[in-house]
């Protein structure tokens, strides 16, 4: 029994469904552990119970700091796109449509998913590794040994700063966006004008899909924070858990957006 418990660990399909296994028990922990804190943050919401200094500064963090960046991106993926689309719309007898694509495209999707991605690779990565030091130099431990909760201290102000200052964000790098994809439709184009352009903005562009982008951007704002400071939270082993860390809480950051936007699509568009 022993010699065959041996060979079939040596099977090559052995090794795979161990990896499959572990990597599948790795993924519920870390949902479940991501679900439980969302329980303790919103406890101490719920109660009142919020450092408005923390948040404050962790505002300042999510959305100044990350502001350039976020601009950059998202301006200039509109540029782009503008610049595929506008000529082949002229082309097809389409210009009076050019800046409804470009607006409904920048509200609905790209300004919303690609200030997400700027906000996870900038704000969610730096929130997960300095969780993860303060956790691998015991800084936590001596926090919880002082009487004060992590999810209070730490958790909580993100998590807020992220779901209350991700609209701005996405407000400002969307408006600029349609304002830099105006300008190349032009540049790309002829018979493109600024006057031809924003009234077709204006004609196909609607407050329902500006609130749908505002409450999907705090949910990405909420959950970037949340999932980052967990995976950081979660963090052992040292320098190399650090990185392991930050590299998982990017990971799942990524694919929380993409399902949650994914949610938001099937909800209000199909």
């Amino acid at each position: 029994m022993a010699n065959f418990e041996y060979y079939l660990k040596q099977t090559l399909t052995y090794q795979i469904a161990e990896i499959l296994l572990g990597h599948l028990k790795e993924f519920f922990e870390t949902f479940g552990n991501i679900a439980y804190r969302f329980c303790q943050v919103m406890k101490y919401l719920i109660s009142l119970q919020i450092n408005r200094r923390q948040v404050l500064e962790q505002a300042s963090r999510f959305a100044v700091d990350s502001l350039p960046i976020t601009l950059s991106i998202v301006s200039m993926t509109a540029i782009i796109l503008s610049m595929q689309i506008s000529p082949e719309m002229v082309k097809q007898g389409g210009k009076d449509y050019i800046g409804l694509l470009v607006a409904l495209t920048m509200i609905r999707e790209v300004g919303v998913i690609m200030s997400g991605f700027a906000i996870i690779s900038m704000i969610g990565s730096s929130q997960a590794s300095e969780l993860a030091t303060m956790r691998v130099t015991d800084q936590i431990d001596a926090m919880q040994v002082l009487k004060v909760s992590p999810f209070q201290y730490l958790f909580l102000p993100r998590v807020l700063a992220g779901f209350i200052m991700m609209p701005f964000v996405v407000v400002l790098s969307s408006t600029l966006g349609i304002l830099a994809g105006g300008l190349t439709a032009m540049m790309a184009a002829k018979d493109v004008t600024w006057l031809c352009y924003f009234t077709s903005v204006r004609q196909g562009l609607y407050i329902r899909d500006i609130n749908i982008m505002l409450l999907k951007s705090a949910c990405f704002g909420g959950a970037i924070s949340l999932i980052s400071s967990s995976c950081g939270y979660d963090a052992k082993g040292g320098a190399k858990g650090v990185g392991i860390a930050t590299t998982k809480a990017v990971v799942w950051s990524f694919v929380a957006i993409v399902i949650i936007d994914g949610i938001f699509a099937v909800s209000f568009y199909f």
